[in-house]
């Protein structure tokens, strides 16, 4: 059970939407917020670090912490790539006197709501459409053909479930998107 400071901040959106760029923002404006680094069973990318980006840990290490219940959400989010957020992360975080903010999937942002339903914002980042979701993805240039397409169908998936959050912000503008979402995060952080 949550204590009255011990809030979550949830960003989720598909990948692609603009959720890391809103989340980076936020953090930069609010000196009250800690980024929750989660953890993944994937290979680290270009200049990420380890304990900074994500925790990455191996596969049979990550099966082993979501048998002793570690994880307060974890998804596998593609074939064979675990991601999820460590309990012991957000204790790390509460210890701080911060608020966590989480940058995750989908299904895990459901999850992490439906688990600490009290003092909890969530913010579904809504790109304007799949086709330009898809224009951005492609110009990040990390992507396969096959990964790219398989991005793309499940972003049309996640956007089915923006219903389900407590606020929608539609990233068509970076800069009114993020503005939006530091007028929504001082409203939680005042309440």
């Amino acid at each position: 059970m949550q204590t009255a400071h011990q809030k979550i901040l949830i960003i989720t959106a598909p990948s692609g939407a603009g959720k890391t760029s809103i989340t980076r923002h936020l953090m930069k404006r609010f000196s009250s917020l800690e980024f929750s680094v989660s953890a993944t069973t994937r290979q680290p990318r270009n200049s990420e670090k380890d304990g900074v980006d994500y925790y990455y840990i191996g596969t049979e290490d990550f099966k082993q912490k979501i048998q002793q219940k570690e994880f307060a959400e974890w998804e596998m989010v593609y074939e064979g790539k675990y991601y999820g957020t460590l309990k012991s992360e957000l204790k790390r975080i509460w210890a701080l006197q911060k608020v966590p903010v989480l940058d995750i999937d989908v299904k895990g942002a459901i999850h992490v709501q439906k688990q600490y339903p009290e003092n909890t914002l969530s913010i579904f980042i809504e790109p304007p459409s799949v086709e330009e979701l898809k224009k951005r993805l492609e110009g990040r240039g990390t992507e396969t053909p096959e990964s790219l397409n398989a991005r793309i169908n499940k972003a049309a998936y996640e956007i089915s479930f923006k219903d389900q959050f407590d606020k929608v912000i539609l990233n068509d503008n970076l800069e009114n998107a993020s503005a939006t979402a530091c007028e929504l995060v001082k409203q939680f952080l005042q309440s």
